[in-house]
């Protein structure tokens, strides 16, 4: 069957469960659209075939001996998985030209996947160190969006995102610490989730001691990405925080409106205004009320956002600090410049953003809707054009200045397509309280419903 990448995940799982299609012939289908296409896209840095062959064999097996009652809803559906995220014996590159050792086992998500029996195709593109918002890095030749061979994927998963978008795999994982999940999949046209903390363990190679940083999942719906975050869901043994749920009410939900970021004079383009309108009047429609929000303007919750981003930067371990890029090392040589008594003011301050947020933005509305995005997605090497590393890092904040709230506070938000503009999709962002994950993307499937492959990008389906 030669278009089965135009299946969601759940309609494969399905023919998988009824006997019409096996694990391993779909496994076979995306290795060989990644041999034939990945050249073009660049979404993957290492493709790992023997591994996949070899769980979609057992897949079957399995599926033979227990049944299709004894299985979990996305049974022999393979993945790719960000290359920051350790895979037993494959290399973890993190972006960096020199990483070359092979992980000495399995991350908690990856453990996971592996007792869900969904084969793992191989790990995709990010820029050094997942710092950056887009996917460029000195490994290969940058990842492209498959909406455009000119646009940015966006970052830090963009790799993920590219392979999703364009039927190299039907489902991802990424992790988000600033946005790096639902960045790209704004910009590729998909659905992007940051969990609350606590939901799914990032350990234990990245733990996430700041609070920054999750695991996430991409996808072409809200169904499949659903799905993928129950299989992924999860506490370890040394997990910054624990799981909470917040289903709401059954009816009529409050959902808060704001166009306008935290970034004092910051103007946001009209295309991702709209975009946020858009998803907002959609929620109306199914019988919410929406009022408008203002989130207010501060500072002082950028300058720690980036002071502790900065200390994770500079707490890896690199071999040849010279090799890195210039962005990279402007961003560890901040790191070392933040004291302990700084670091812990600036997560001090993110705990009582968080309880801001839930007290007083979520005690006035259930869901807040805002733009994913603080423009359309750029050009490839965007972020590159300065001189002054400074002007890049501002760059990026004028373009993701919504997306980096929820990390800070820990709270989960989706980005959901929304639409396109100048032939480039556009997303729009919904969050809400801790532990709310599974209810946002209940919303979100009512509004996106099952759009069968419209969640490719054109030319690739």
């Amino acid at each position: 069957m030669s278009s089965l990448h135009k299946f969601s995940a759940r309609a494969q799982a399905a023919l998988i469960r009824s006997g019409d299609l096996t694990s391993v012939q779909l496994t076979e289908h995306y290795l060989h659209r990644i041999a034939s296409l990945d050249k073009r896209l660049c979404a993957y840095v290492r493709v790992t075939a023997d591994l996949a062959r070899g769980q979609a064999i057992e897949a079957d097996r399995v599926l033979r001996e227990r049944g299709a009652g004894a299985v979990g809803p996305l049974h022999g559906v393979p993945v790719a998985l960000k290359d920051n995220l350790d895979v037993e014996d494959v290399v973890t590159g993190w972006g960096l030209r020199e990483r070359c050792n092979e992980a000495l086992g399995d991350d908690h998500v990856v453990a996971l996947l592996r007792a869900a029996h969904q084969p793992i195709l191989g790990k995709t593109h990010l820029p050094e160190l997942a710092l950056s918002c887009h996917t460029e890095n000195q490994v290969g030749h940058n990842t492209k969006n498959p909406w455009s061979e000119w646009h940015s994927p966006g970052g830090s998963s963009g790799g993920s995102a590219a392979a999703v978008s364009a039927g190299l795999a039907p489902i991802a994982l990424g992790t988000d610490a600033g946005g790096s999940v639902r960045i790209p999949a704004s910009c590729c046209g998909l659905v992007g989730v940051r969990p609350s903390n606590g939901a799914v363990s990032g350990g234990p190679s990245d733990p996430g001691v700041t609070g920054l940083s999750v695991p996430g999942v991409i996808a072409r719906d809200a169904g499949d990405a659903g799905l993928l975050l129950e299989v992924i869901a999860g506490a370890a043994p040394g997990d910054f925080a624990a799981p909470r749920v917040w289903e709401g009410p059954e009816g009529r939900l409050r959902v808060g409106l704001s166009t306008s970021p935290m970034i004092p004079g910051l103007e946001v383009s009209h295309e991702c205004q709209r975009s946020a309108r858009e998803l907002a009047d959609a929620l109306g429609e199914l019988g919410h009320e929406v009022v408008p929000i203002a989130l207010g303007e501060d500072t002082a919750v950028a300058d720690a956002f980036r002071d502790v981003w900065s200390v994770v930067a500079a707490a890896h371990d690199v071999m040849h600090e010279a090799s890195l890029s210039p962005f990279t090392r402007m961003m560890r040589q901040h790191g070392r410049t933040v004291s302990g008594v700084r670091l812990h003011e600036a997560l001090e301050l993110f705990r009582g953003t968080a309880r801001m947020l839930e007290e007083i933005v979520f005690g006035d509305v259930d869901l807040l809707v805002t733009p994913t995005l603080g423009t359309v997605p750029p050009f490839l090497g965007a972020f590159q054009t300065e001189a002054d590393e400074e002007l890049n890092f501002a760059a990026m904040g004028r373009f993701m200045p919504f997306t980096p709230m929820y990390n800070i506070s820990g709270m989960p938000a989706v980005s959901v397509p929304m639409g396109e503009s100048r032939g480039l999709p556009i997303g729009a962002m919904v969050g809400g309280r801790h532990g709310s994950e599974q209810r946002l993307l209940a919303e979100v499937d009512r509004i996106l419903g099952d759009r069968g492959t419209s969640g490719l990008a054109p030319g690739w389906r």
